[in-house]
């Protein structure tokens, strides 16, 4: 069978986000002792808590916690192929990040975003400030990432009206 028809996968113009919604990011990220370590090494936080695991064995948690900064981006990571992968012009800041639970090596990471404010920009036309919640959830559901991040997104070019 032969089509002319195509997709492209892209993020939601600025039209397209709706207040209110949640939109679930699949599928999640299993992250391992190497994700973990690289990530931690590779930033230079040389916190013990990431890296060494006798440390670790005498914490309240009593083994390696994944680095929080890991999770965050994975969070938000996680969301762009669905909301922004084209259509973001920039991050404008992040706020009201949480850690309420640690991640674990092994765990499973998925994210949902709840669009919560958004505006046309009134210096730059064409483009929209779009305000998202992220929740970033383990394998067993419970919340291991919160974070507010304001985007600078595109509108709808005239040329995509479709």
């Amino acid at each position: 069978m032969t089509t002319d028809k195509r997709v492209r996968q892209r993020g939601l113009w600025f039209e397209e986000m709706e207040l209110g919604t949640v939109y679930e990011h699949r599928p999640g990220r299993t992250v391992s002792e190497a994700d973990n370590t690289f990530f931690t090494a590779q930033t230079m936080n040389t916190q013990a808590l990431h890296l060494d695991a006798a440390f670790s064995e005498g914490t309240t948690f009593g083994v390696r916690l994944v680095n929080s900064m890991f999770t965050l981006s994975t969070v938000v990571g996680l969301s762009v192929a669905q909301l922004t992968q084209g259509t973001i012009v920039a991050n404008l800041g992040f706020s009201e990040v949480t850690f309420p639970k640690p991640m674990f090596h092994g765990d499973t990471l998925y994210a949902e975003t709840l669009i919560v404010d958004k505006r046309e920009s009134k210096s730059r036309p064409g483009e929209g400030i779009v305000t998202f919640a992220h929740t970033g959830r383990n394998q067993h559901g419970d919340v291991v990432a919160t974070a507010v991040r304001k985007t600078l997104v595109r509108l709808r070019p005239a040329e995509d009206a479709s």
